[in-house]
């Protein structure tokens, strides 16, 4: 403090600019006072867009990285379950076009005694959100205190809600600047946005669904990898048991793309039904989810269909609120698109399905916009998938009509129907890699 009063900074944001500009490295001081003085409003938002684009450019060290993430860490309140009596552990996927995976693994996983304290967040342009699917449901509600989360852990076993604004309070303001100023890819921003919430979330442990392909946040699988293996290098410096799975996403996933009709899809699996795809992931996830808390040698499949995980949905759906029961929503509108000759479904990129999905009202261009939870797509075949003239291959659903044409407008060319014997669209195995 001076004798004027005023506060004396201890560094200046422009010599911090420069130095990330001219490619060198930030102290752990540096980064620290950085993201405090951006959090109390010090530093100015044109100040950290700049410094956003130098990151970048120029990327971090795992250093720097590490430093990042536990300043926003810090920057807020850190939850604890230490007294739940049982492990708990979580999932994080990157996101994707038909991305449900969340709805099924969390009841599955909390049948076998492990805690599932799933924050999850709301869809922004092609890619769903888990709390934007659930409330497709009458009456079930995405916020609770933090005493409602610890209460439906302990005597449910799992919950999926929204994150309290008390957690990693710097990443909320820093993600709202990358979104405008062109930097969400930068690997060192997006790890630590995802780890600073998920630390600060208290799990003990954390698996990462890690997605590569058409409809992925980052399409390169390098790419996808290096931001795998540096999440799961912040966890394990944090004390998070965490390793990661990359998964493809260069089809959708399942049949389901929306809110409402991605439930259903996931009810569906928790009955023993549902896409192969879904089932495969749900169950690869759920394993490496108990598989890093010590659970082990359980058959994790079987739960599916003796009814135990369906069981756990119903019980953890009614305690927020929710009626399993109740009649999701249904579009007022729809518009099949059908084969026009025979032949093979040989192609079905997930980007183009994702933003036509978008486009019906499915998801929003800005966080503010609502969402209209009947809206989406069905698949009714997908690549490899023998086809007949007239048999349908999708269907758009929406409110208004109007929609239609942008969603197919985006759709174009993305499917294609060719001769028997042709090569289909070699997407790769669903699960490409685990890294621990």
């Amino acid at each position: 403090m001076s004798e004027s009063g005023h506060v004396i900074e201890a560094f200046d944001t422009v010599d911090l600019i420069h130095i990330k500009r001219d490619r060198g490295v930030l102290s752990t001081a540096q980064i620290n006072w950085l993201v405090d003085a951006f959090t109390r409003g010090y530093v100015g938002d044109e100040q950290m867009a700049a410094m956003t684009m130098a990151i970048f450019l120029n990327g971090m060290t795992r250093t720097e990285i590490r430093d990042l993430t536990m300043a926003m860490l810090h920057s807020g309140e850190r939850m604890s379950f230490t007294g739940l009596g049982k492990p708990t552990t979580d999932k994080h996927s990157t996101g994707g076009v038909g991305d449900k995976i969340t709805l099924p693994l969390m009841p599955l996983v909390a049948v076998f005694g492990a805690a599932v304290p799933q924050l999850s967040g709301r869809g922004l342009g092609h890619t769903g959100g888990t709390l934007d699917k659930l409330e497709s449901i009458p009456g079930w509600r995405a916020n609770l205190t933090n005493d409602e989360m610890f209460a439906q852990l302990r005597d449910v076993g799992g919950v999926v809600c929204a994150a309290g604004s008390g957690l990693a309070p710097a990443d909320g303001k820093l993600y709202s600047l990358r979104d405008i100023t062109g930097t969400v890819e930068a690997i060192p921003l997006i790890a630590s946005s995802i780890m600073s919430k998920k630390i600060a979330e208290g799990t003990g442990a954390l698996v990462l669904d890690v997605k590569f392909g058409s409809g992925a946040f980052l399409k390169d699988i390098a790419k996808s990898r290096e931001l795998a293996r540096t999440m799961v290098e912040l966890g394990q410096d944090a004390g998070v048991a965490t390793s990661a799975l990359l998964t493809n996403m260069n089809v959708p996933l399942g049949l389901a793309i929306g809110n409402a009709n991605e439930v259903r899809e996931s009810v569906e699996v928790l009955a023993g039904g549902g896409p192969a795809d879904v089932v495969e992931l749900t169950v690869a996830l759920a394993t490496e989810m108990l598989a890093v808390v010590g659970i082990v040698d359980v058959d994790v499949a079987a739960a599916l269909h003796d009814g135990r995980a369906m069981d756990k949905w119903r019980a953890v759906i009614r305690a927020q609120g929710g009626d399993p029961d109740a009649a999701l929503p249904v579009a007022k509108e729809t518009h099949t698109v059908v084969a026009d000759r025979d032949g093979v479904l040989v192609e079905q990129q997930a980007l183009p399905f994702g933003i036509g999905a978008w486009r019906l009202g499915a998801g929003r261009a800005r966080k503010q916009d609502p969402v209209q939870h009947a809206a989406g797509i069905d698949l009714h075949a997908k690549p490899g998938d023998v086809v007949k003239a007239g048999m349908p291959l999708f269907t758009l659903s929406a409110d208004e009509p109007e929609r239609f044409a942008r969603a197919l407008e985006a759709i174009e060319g993305a499917w294609r129907i060719g001769d028997p014997g042709e090569p289909v669209q070699d997407g790769g195995p669903l699960i490409a890699e685990r890294i621990a």
